[in-house]
């Protein structure tokens, strides 16, 4: 009986074939015993080399545009805001050396603290561990269960973030988990950016062409949470972690308001039950005895915040119950924005964060207050003079051509 296998032996030669008319392809007639043929088809003669010209010029041109156009909207080459790569780099600076002075906090000290202030004041540079959307508690625990940190941590906080951080802690947690689980593919791209960024202001994700198109909707369907009911962007960061306002919330009236809304609405008004309190107040007196029993230690910062806001936040937790316990509690030092002479009346654009200028003035005002607080900070001899809000909030420009000037309260 014959096999229904054949051998390679009796398999047909492969037929050859003479070069075909152009436009001509093989069909399977042309390669008999050939399985599943594929088509074959000459590649006409083309002017490839000017094609390529053609698209590269229009690559160029049209990238051109978009760079241009972002750097209108006051983008700024340079900025690393967009993710958490930049904050999980400074986290792990911790580990590889002695770090005398760490920012614990949420966005307010990130944006509200400049970096070359206090190197100015102290002659250290501080390793900046604020994150936009999170909170200082669970950076704080966090790093309190690190053995390399012996030095001062400067802990700043918006208290419904630190007390209520139901919002906040997914944020602090991706973070926090990025600095000790970053992909060598991830760290890689991240360093890539690092080289490419100072030269284009268009990798900004926050103004990306898909997000802009899903701003184009302001309210979606109903029930539906839309690009409107979210913050956009509000900060610039530098590779070295040093962060300031976004430049165009200086001037720009419609997105300050759009902020201010996000920023009320965000956090209910009622109060935070006492239970609350009290479980937060001892998980940052643990975390505080963990950092003092190694030699280190922990300085409470409050930044300021707008009247219209503050009367939200205190309504959520008021200074008798959120400030003052926790000083009280962990038995620590601490300096509120409202308790600084040199730093009244700054300008908050949006209610809730410093303009740069005036972030230099509260900078000042505040590191020179903890050096008064603890040994471990010192001014340097020849630290330039005090900053005061003058500095800062000129008061013909005030008048003239600024939003109104936020008074603290």
């Amino acid at each position: 009986m014959a096999s229904f296998i054949s051998s390679s032996s009796t398999m047909p030669p492969p037929t050859t074939h003479e070069a075909l008319p152009k436009g001509l392809r093989l069909t399977a007639a042309d390669r008999p015993g050939m399985a599943q043929p594929v088509p074959e088809r000459d590649i006409p003669d083309q002017p490839w080399g000017r094609i390529s010209l053609v698209v590269l010029i229009l690559v160029l041109v049209l990238s051109g545009l978009w760079e241009w156009q972002m750097r209108r909207l006051e983008l700024v080459p340079g900025d690393m805001s967009s993710s958490y790569d930049t904050w999980a780099e400074q986290r792990r600076e911790v580990d590889r050396r002695d770090v005398p002075l760490l920012l614990i906090g949420d966005s307010r000290i990130l944006y509200d603290t400049d970096l070359d202030r206090v190197q100015q004041l102290t002659g250290i540079r501080p390793i900046q561990l604020g994150i936009p959307g999170g909170t200082g508690l669970l950076v704080l625990e966090d790093i309190a269960d690190d053995p390399h940190f012996k030095g001062l941590a400067v802990v700043g906080m918006a208290e419904t973030s630190f007390f209520d951080n139901r919002f906040t802690v997914g944020r602090t947690r991706e973070a926090i988990d990025l600095s000790k689980k970053e992909s060598p593919s991830k760290r890689a791209s991240y360093q890539i950016q690092r080289v490419i960024a100072p030269f284009l202001a268009m990798l900004e994700e926050d103004y990306g062409l898909s997000t802009l198109v899903a701003h184009l909707d302001p309210h979606w369907r109903p029930g539906v949470r839309g690009p409107y009911d979210s913050v956009w962007k509000i900060g610039e960061l530098a590779p070295d972690g040093n962060a300031r306002l976004w430049r165009r919330l200086d001037h720009d009236k419609r997105l300050n308001e759009h902020a201010r809304t996000v920023w009320h609405e965000l956090f209910p008004p009622f109060p935070i039950d006492d239970k609350s309190i009290q479980e937060i107040l001892a998980r940052t007196k643990t975390a505080v005895d963990k950092i003092r029993a190694r030699g280190g230690d922990v300085v409470f910062l409050r930044p300021p915040s707008g009247p219209g806001l503050r009367e939200v936040e205190y309504g959520h937790i008021p200074r008798a119950r959120g400030w003052d316990p926790l000083l009280a509690y962990t038995q620590a030092k601490g300096v509120h924005a409202d308790d600084l002479s040199n730093a009244q009346n700054l300008y908050l654009p949006e209610s809730s964060h410093l303009s740069h200028a005036c972030a230099i003035v509260f900078t000042d005002a505040y590191i020179r207050s903890v050096t008064q607080l603890t040994p471990r900070l010192r001014l340097k001899p020849e630290a330039p003079r005090p900053l005061s809000t003058p500095d800062c909030v000129p008061p013909s420009a005030a008048a003239l051509d600024r939003p109104q000037v936020i008074e603290n309260r």
